[in-house]
């Protein structure tokens, strides 16, 4: 039985593409048709409309033409390889629209409270534009979904003002700057559980030298700045109040006694030293 052929007004009509696309496919021979009538018309078949499928779908996922004639004319290990470059191309992809919407929210914000003019706030996207391009090396610590959560956390925490301050105070922050901050709390929320499960006293020499670690740890990153230590404690705060499963650093989860452990020293710290220390 011969095969069924189409014209190229039928086969557009049947995979719901524009014949014009159809002639562009066949001009950069990415698809040809099957065959031709003697006065030169296209005919395609029903196989041609399964390549044309692939062809849709590569495009659909981000392929240009060229990758997909290459896809096409390859076999499915190289489609393989082609797909795991394209998901990584599209989650940076994502990564830099995430950070745009972000950056239109906070614009957004500020025009509603009305408290500075379009120039102030265009430079405060600007910022925070260079500051996504600047943390690439983030995305080695922290999911996607982690970066988001913290986000949200930061927005319900900080204020306009204090969110502005650590933007433009963490535009120098490098990748080595992280690695020491962590490695700094790891040892506190460590030594923090030693000292809980082997019953010391907060206001012992261990506690209150557990309590000037975290006190200067927070002073490193408020600066002293009152606006941004009550939106740092009120961080902790919202972070403490998520569940575990939903904790981007579940690591830095306190039970209750270490809770209470923490508060007693840091209380009796800032007595003993006439200062204000942020808690978590």
């Amino acid at each position: 039985m011969d095969r069924k052929h189409y014209t190229t007004s039928q086969f557009a009509q049947k995979a719901a593409v524009t014949a014009r696309t159809l002639r562009f496919y066949d001009k950069v021979g990415l698809l040809s048709p099957s065959e031709y009538t003697e006065a030169g018309h296209r005919l395609y078949s029903d196989e041609d409309l399964w390549s044309l499928q692939q062809i849709l779908a590569l495009k659909f996922l981000g392929f240009s033409l060229e990758e997909i004639k290459v896809c096409l004319q390859k076999n499915p290990e190289h489609l393989q390889e082609a797909l795991v470059i394209q998901k990584a191309m599209l989650r940076e992809k994502r990564s830099q629209l995430d950070a745009v919407l972000r950056a239109i929210e906070k614009a957004e914000e500020l025009l509603k409270r009305n408290q500075r003019d379009w120039e102030s706030i265009l430079i405060d996207v600007i910022q925070v534009m260079h500051m996504e391009q600047d943390k690439a090396w983030v995305k080695k610590y922290l999911t996607e979904e982690q970066q988001q959560k913290l986000a949200e956390i930061s927005q319900k925490s900080y204020s306009p003002e204090a969110a502005q301050k650590l933007a433009v105070w963490g535009e120098n922050w490098t990748e080595e700057d992280q690695q020491r901050a962590s490695q700094q709390w790891d040892a506190v929320f460590a030594e923090l559980r030693r000292l809980v499960a082997e019953r010391k006293d907060p206001t012992s020499v261990e506690g209150q030298a557990l309590a000037k670690q975290h006190s200067e740890l927070i002073k490193q990153l408020t600066r002293g700045d009152a606006d941004v230590e009550a939106g740092v404690k009120q961080w902790w705060k919202n972070y403490e109040e998520l569940p575990l499963e939903e904790k981007p650093f579940p690591m830095y989860h306190s039970s209750k006694e270490e809770k209470a452990f923490l508060q007693k020293a840091l209380a009796h710290y800032k007595l003993s030293n006439g200062m204000q220390c942020s808690q978590n």
